[in-house]
């Protein structure tokens, strides 16, 4: 009479096997959304089509970052964005160089010898295969004007 029927040990069972592995998926799942590459990119062609000096910053909310003349690529737990940029070429500044103090603020003219040699530095650096390196907290993109030249440099 206190029995239970062997039918409902089978469904309890199931019931369980089935709630385990609904509890596994869902600890599995990230915890963060994926960065805003979008977002990002947005940023970096406002500055692009500036006609005049400017400069931006924007939040990364990366780990890792890979950035090109024409496309970035930001990577962390939540997953993997990238976006191109609409009005590029850009000029992605590598951590250490000049153009990474130019995109901090420092004048062309303070940095480079000449005209020239900024030039050269800006084709190297639009040429150079990027590559996933750890990102900063901020991306930073500066539009500047030399004697005729026109440059966005992106530092991340």
């Amino acid at each position: 009479m206190f029995d239970a029927p062997l039918e409902s040990l089978y469904t309890w069972a199931a019931l369980s096997v089935a709630a385990t592995v609904l509890l596994g998926i869902v600890a599995g799942l990230p915890t963060t959304p994926a960065p805003d590459a979008s977002g990002v990119a947005d940023t970096v062609d406002g500055v692009a089509v500036a006609e005049y000096d400017t400069v931006a910053e924007h939040s990364l909310g990366a780990e890792s970052v890979r950035l090109g003349a024409h496309r970035i690529g930001l990577r962390n737990a939540g997953g993997t964005a990238h976006a191109t940029f609409a009005f590029g070429p850009v000029t992605p500044a590598a951590p250490g160089t000049k153009l990474e103090s130019v995109a901090f603020g420092a004048r062309p003219s303070a940095v480079f010898e000449s005209p020239a040699e900024l030039r050269t530095a800006v084709a190297d650096a639009q040429q150079t295969n990027s590559s996933w390196r750890p990102a900063a907290e901020e991306l930073v993109v500066r539009h500047v004007s030399w004697e005729g030249m026109d440059v966005t440099v992106v530092a991340a």
